[in-house]
């Protein structure tokens, strides 16, 4: 398969990538350092960004994570500006992509455990990632031409403990193997509308 990875330079991308590019043709797509530049955060980056690599049998995107933020100062536009990219730019790499995706082709998206488990100081992210769920589902249905879409919600990535784990007391953690498994599973797999929870 062709596939474009989408934040390949990032924690889950580069290990991601060592693991498809064993058996598959990897395009790795970053804001900077990739084989294609692309900031998800605008519609017009990502239709540049499939125009130049042209047709592709899978979309993977790992990039952009949910803002830290505390609830009593939250505000619309402060989680208006963190959706643009986890949210609104993984929701453009489908909506876009969709017109550039090889029959039978695959989207996987990245979410994350917020959306199902409550944790001080990420509603942002909670918000995003139950959003998204929500978009898979039905994108799951109204895709064109065999086209399929899953979301992979992982935790706090073991390689990321020792940056992150304070913020996250008493939080287990979820194997990279682990993870990129789960990763490797949708692309390779026929299942769609699925909503991976990598740490369960």
């Amino acid at each position: 398969m062709r596939i474009v990875v989408v934040g390949a330079s990032g924690t889950i991308g580069r290990p991601l990538c060592a693991e498809l590019s064993k058996r598959h043709e990897l395009i790795t797509a970053a804001r900077s350092g990739g084989d294609v530049s692309v900031d998800i955060t605008s519609a017009k980056s990502i239709e540049q960004m499939y125009q130049k690599i042209g047709r592709v049998d899978a979309c993977v995107c790992v990039a952009a994570s949910g803002a830290l933020d505390r609830f009593a100062d939250l505000t619309e536009s402060e989680l208006l500006e963190n959706m643009r990219g986890k949210f609104f730019g993984q929701i453009n790499l489908v909506l876009i992509g969709q017109r550039y995706l090889a029959d039978n082709g695959s989207f996987t998206l990245t979410t994350g455990i917020f959306a199902d488990e409550a944790w001080p100081g990420v509603t942002g992210g909670a918000v995003i990632s139950g959003g998204l769920h929500s978009f898979v589902l039905s994108a799951a249905i109204e895709l064109p031409r065999g086209l399929r879409i899953n979301a992979v919600s992982p935790t706090m990535v073991a390689d990321s403990v020792e940056d992150f784990g304070h913020l996250f007391p008493g939080m287990e953690p979820v194997a990279m193997e682990r993870l990129i498994r789960a990763y490797a599973n949708c692309v390779e797999g026929g299942e769609t509308g699925g909503i991976i929870r990598a740490y369960r």
